[in-house]
């Protein structure tokens, strides 16, 4: 079993399982009907997004030493106790369940979702 780390509205791949999006918002101009059939995600969770501020730290984070910064702000907002429940409760799922989680942004090594890899693969996650 394993979890996948996808980029929000790409074609799912086969075997890819649930499809959770931890993104703030949802996907504009789609109604909400039409999530799952087009790819973006069968389950919307946004604990497991950056906070509002974050994500526009994140978007304007220019140079390495920025995104580090992001990154040590996100991985604190992941350090409360009900995101490290949901990190266990997904590298757990993991061992056992075909899902997948993800974000709408192109580049993964400058998206949360690389840190959140990261971040499950810690808490043991069985990750493709």
């Amino acid at each position: 079993m394993t979890l996948r780390i996808v980029r929000l509205g790409s074609p799912r791949l086969p075997g890819e399982g649930l499809r959770i999006g931890t993104v703030r918002r949802p996907p504009r101009g789609v109604p909400r009907s039409e999530f799952a059939s087009q790819d973006w995600y069968d389950v919307w969770y946004p604990n497991l997004a950056p906070s509002a501020e974050l994500v526009k730290q994140a978007q304007t984070a220019g140079t390495p030493a920025e995104w580090a910064a992001f990154a040590r702000h996100y991985r604190a907002e992941m350090a409360t106790p009900e995101n490290k429940h949901t990190l266990a409760l997904l590298a757990a799922l993991s061992q056992h369940n075909d899902f997948s989680v993800g974000c709408y942004c192109e580049d993964e090594a400058r998206c949360h979702r690389s840190i959140l890899r990261e971040l499950l693969a810690e808490h043991g996650a069985h990750i493709v």
